[in-house]
């Protein structure tokens, strides 16, 4: 999808510093911080939410990057998330996973 601006970023159409590049998947600092570690990381395959998503694999992929990218960073505690739908706050739709760290988290978020 050419508008998709996560697909432009895994193409390399837009210019990011990359945390993490596979042949599948790509990590990347969130323009938009909530925490002060705050890593997207996407497949470079596009699929709207992870409930598109049939491979399990790919799904595996994205957790396994997440792994590899809070060695990196040398974080021990961080929080996953993937918000799926618009409902759940999901407001770019290509399936991505935030890693969140550097802070206390608490639930319910805030």
């Amino acid at each position: 999808m050419s508008n998709c601006i996560f697909c432009r970023i895994a193409n390399g159409e837009i210019s990011t510093e990359l945390l993490y590049e596979d042949d599948k998947v790509v990590a990347f600092k969130d323009l938009n911080p909530q925490a002060p570690i705050h890593i997207l990381i996407i497949p470079k395959e596009h699929s709207d939410s992870v409930k598109e998503m049939n491979d399990e694999v790919s799904i595996g992929r994205l957790f396994t990057a997440a792994k590899k990218v809070a060695e990196k960073l040398d974080t021990e505690h961080y929080r996953l998330v993937i918000n799926t739908g618009i409902g759940a706050g999901q407001s770019v739709f290509h399936t991505h996973l935030h890693l969140l760290g550097g802070r206390l988290m608490s639930w319910p978020p805030g």
